[in-house]
């Protein structure tokens, strides 16, 4: 029995060491996977922030679909909001443009025709002779229309055509110049002036110049006077 304490107190220090290196051991596994977790936490984290600031690793799926979506949108904003409304712009401004170009064209017409029309109808209204006063002045009136027509037709017979038959009064108007102040197609005004002589029974004749603002109005085919104002 004593030989076998013997053997068991020596014994003893080994088993002692075996536990040692046995624990040391373990201890330096532990600390290797602790040292391989965090190099593992620190790889997934580094690709985390790689991957947030990447568009690309946005999912396909994800991005067609809300490319997909984003296009659909643009389609039918175009289709059904700025295209119609150029269209309907474009057709405006085309109209408006056709509008005015037919007005301007039937204005500058107005005014190339209106011009000797006025001149010409002043001339007839403002010349006579005592032996054809009322043929003179009769044949001016068809070129009158509207009230101005009925004012001069009252002047004339009541005091124009007897006063020259009796006093054997003349007259002779020319215009010198005329110049358009404004038109349309269907009403131009004219600024007329106009030089008259009289000549009454045996005395000299008599000159006076002055200016007059004439409207014609397109009546038919025809311009005729609608207003016979002096400035």
């Amino acid at each position: 029995m004593t030989a076998w304490l013997k053997i068991k107190r020596k014994s003893e220090p080994l088993a002692g060491a075996q536990e040692s290196d046995s624990a040391d051991l373990l201890q330096a596994r532990l600390e290797e996977v602790d040292d391989r977790s965090d190099e593992a936490v620190a790889v997934t984290e580094a690709a985390i922030i790689e991957d947030q600031g990447n568009p690309e690793s946005t999912p396909k799926s994800t991005r067609n679909t809300d490319n997909s979506g984003g296009h659909v949108r643009l389609v039918n904003w175009l289709a059904y909001g700025i295209i119609p409304a150029l269209i309907v712009g474009l057709a405006a401004c085309s109209g408006y443009l056709k509008w005015r170009d037919g007005s301007m064209r039937g204005a500058e017409s107005a005014g190339v025709s209106a011009v000797p029309a006025a001149t010409d109808t002043t001339i007839k209204m403002l010349s006579y002779k005592p032996d054809t006063v009322q043929k003179d002045l009769e044949s001016a009136s068809d070129l009158l229309t509207g009230r101005f027509r009925d004012s001069y037709n009252s002047l004339t017979h009541d005091v124009v055509i007897p006063g020259a038959k009796q006093k054997q009064i003349s007259a002779v108007a020319t215009v010198p110049a005329a110049a358009l102040v404004s038109a349309t197609a269907r009403q131009a005004v004219v600024m007329v002036f106009v030089n008259q002589t009289t000549i009454m029974g045996s005395d000299p004749p008599t000159a006076t110049a002055s200016t007059v603002k004439v409207t014609v109005d397109m009546v038919g085919d025809r311009w005729l006077v609608s207003d016979f104002t002096p400035v």
